[in-house]
């Protein structure tokens, strides 16, 4: 228990606990068993991609990092959570099994990660809007149809990344064969209630005095009182710990120490995701609490929603009802019910599949209707 208060909870998808200014341990301990991980994800495939580079986007640069066994798969741009907590120091929890059917490539967002590494503070400050994400996401869609030769990509995306694809997906339809959310976010307001009843629920049930009293000096949660950051930190902790966001664990160390056995990242990277967090979640925060997708009745392209059974960070049922309503290509609800909020880590074979039965044919066919007649 003492972990989970430590960590900030006012993420919107989990982060590490927060170190001291200017911290940063040294891991090489580790060093042994990051090679042994290094090898068995390096990839000796013929055709195969295994690329990592940085790129110039909209004034900064990104880095990008890109696996598949056969350059010939579907391309999956996959936009992570956060704000700032890049999935690619935890890719070798759970990607390599997808790399048979599709090449993945992962970017740290502006003021995450490398990318926050590779660009001065000021470079980024006062441009981390949601529409400014939402065009980085864009322009990286363009660079990699281009750099690999493909019509169109598969549009992924993760807990916070949701907010960013779903409107990368409205805007720019005619770059992705399909958007496919996980943890999705669709009405902010109405997933801080669910995760807050559902946490006090949970504490009452178990006779937790200090949860239940803890929440109930924030309620009603979240109420007409603004949401600050202490009130948010109150609400995601106790939800969080009675499984909310790894389901059936009252922590998640497995994903925060998870960096440390990254072939990917460097110490100073590992520490960045800290440091980028912190930089980044005050100049969102505002802008994410107002996030509402409940009156997008049209969606342009095929859309899958993967959505987690026990997920109390980004409750699932509102996903559902959106679901539900909208009019689409193709659409279609997948649960996940051993899982929580961390679908692909928790679930990587059930994610597997259905990716293989719901969004690799819709990928197949947009290019097969698009290629030029013989």
């Amino acid at each position: 228990m003492r972990r989970i208060a430590t960590i900030l909870l006012a993420c919107l998808v989990p982060c590490a606990p927060a170190l001291a200014a200017g911290e940063c341990p040294d891991r090489s301990a580790y060093a042994p068993a990051r090679e042994l991980v290094a090898e068995l994800e390096r990839i000796v495939a013929p055709g195969g991609v295994q690329e990592a580079y940085e790129v110039p986007v909209n004034g900064v640069r990104h880095w990008v990092n890109v696996r598949g066994q056969d350059r010939a798969n579907p391309l999956v741009l996959f936009i992570h959570g956060g704000p700032a907590s890049p999935v690619i120091p935890t890719l070798w929890q759970f990607q390599r099994p997808l790399e048979e059917y599709f090449t993945v490539a992962h970017y740290d967002q502006r003021g995450a990660g490398r990318t926050f590494l590779l660009n001065p503070p000021e470079a980024v400050e006062g441009t981390l809007q949601v529409q400014q994400y939402v065009d980085d996401a864009i322009a990286l869609a363009e660079h990699l149809r281009t750099r690999y030769g493909k019509r169109k990509l598969v549009l992924a995306a993760h807990s916070w990344g949701t907010i960013v694809a779903m409107h990368a997906a409205l805007q720019r339809p005619d770059l992705f064969h399909a958007y496919v959310g996980m943890g999705q976010v669709i009405h902010v307001r109405t997933n801080e209630k669910l995760s807050f009843d559902y946490g006090l629920q949970r504490a009452r049930a178990a006779g937790n005095a200090e949860a239940v009293a803890e929440m109930e000096s924030i309620a009603p949660y979240p109420g007409d009182a603004p949401l600050t950051r202490e009130r948010i930190v109150i609400a995601r902790k106790w939800p969080q710990f009675y499984g909310g966001l790894s389901a059936f664990r009252d922590n998640s160390d497995w994903f925060y120490r998870g960096p440390r056995l990254s072939p990917d990242y460097e110490d100073a990277d590992r520490c960045a995701i800290n440091d980028g967090n912190v930089f980044t979640l005050a100049q969102v925060l505002e802008e994410f609490l107002e996030v509402d997708f409940r009156d997008v009745r049209e969606f342009p392209i095929p859309v899958v929603m993967f959505m987690g059974r026990h997920d109390y960070t980004t409750p699932s049922q509102p996903t559902e009802d959106w679901l539900r309503q909208v009019r689409a290509p193709y659409r279609h609800g997948e649960w996940f019910e051993r899982a929580s909020h961390m679908i692909p880590w928790e679930e990587p074979g059930h994610t597997l599949v259905a990716l293989l039965q719901h969004v690799r044919p819709l990928a197949e066919e947009g290019e097969r209707a698009q290629a030029p007649a013989r």
